[in-house]
């Protein structure tokens, strides 16, 4: 039974109130219980830090601290490995479907590299699921930053409709997708978790315009943490 229809049979009004302050939007009592999300992160690169790393108030700080954990529901698992994944321009080193691979070290053979300008890679996952976390590795051979990373989810193959974005960091849509809100930020063994926020999409594409490294796109592994839709 949900938490509200509980409170509202049984207790006063005055109480309800009370008791509700306590439960977020949202709350009910069969909500699935979440749990720290378990990555299977890539040993750190070997290259090492280099000093002259890009700073400005758009690009989040390089930590050395580990990143919070990652709430999402018990259960979730990476239903993009495996999946067929399609790009905007065809790779000349490496195949797209190595970024549904699974591996994801710091090695050339592990990298999968695109021309320059905004490329993006797509992923079907075969069936529409509940998103709660998408986890992205870009190119952590190098501490660079990445330029316009933007990720959307849709229903839509051809994304012309039912266009979701999940995080957007082209402060100045040089990519012509909008302005987004989010920063830029440094590529490392820890990779990138965005929060999907239990939307509902089969299709998610990700988008690149090079980077501090490198005017080329590049991509390790993108994993997609999610529920089948009940």
């Amino acid at each position: 039974m949900n938490s509200k229809n509980f409170l509202k049979s049984d207790l006063t009004p005055a109480i309800v109130v009370f008791l509700l302050s306590f439960f977020p939007p949202g709350f009910a009592a069969d909500a699935p219980p979440r749990e720290a999300l378990a990555l299977q992160l890539p040993a750190p690169t070997l290259k090492g830090t280099p000093e002259d790393l890009p700073k400005g108030p758009n690009i989040e700080p390089l930590s050395d601290k580990p990143r919070p954990p990652f709430l999402a529901p018990r259960g979730v698992t990476n239903v993009a490995l495996g999946k067929p994944v399609t790009s905007s321009v065809q790779p000349f080193s490496g195949e797209p479907g190595q970024i549904t691979d699974g591996k994801k070290e710091a090695f050339d053979y592990d990298a999968v590299e695109f021309k320059k300008g905004t490329q993006w890679v797509q992923i079907d996952l075969g069936d529409a699921y509940s998103i709660y976390a998408i986890a992205l590795w870009h190119d952590h051979r190098y501490i660079q930053v990445m330029h316009d990373v933007i990720v959307q989810v849709s229903d839509d193959p051809d994304f012309k409709t039912n266009v979701q974005t999940l995080f957007n960091n082209d402060a100045d849509n040089s990519s012509g997708l909008g302005v987004g809100a989010d920063r830029e930020y440094f590529e490392t063994n820890q990779g990138k978790i965005i929060d999907g926020k239990g939307v509902k999409a089969r299709y998610v594409r990700g988008y690149t315009r090079g980077g501090t490294s490198s005017a080329l796109n590049c991509w390790q592994e993108i994993e997609v943490y999610a529920l089948p839709i009940r």
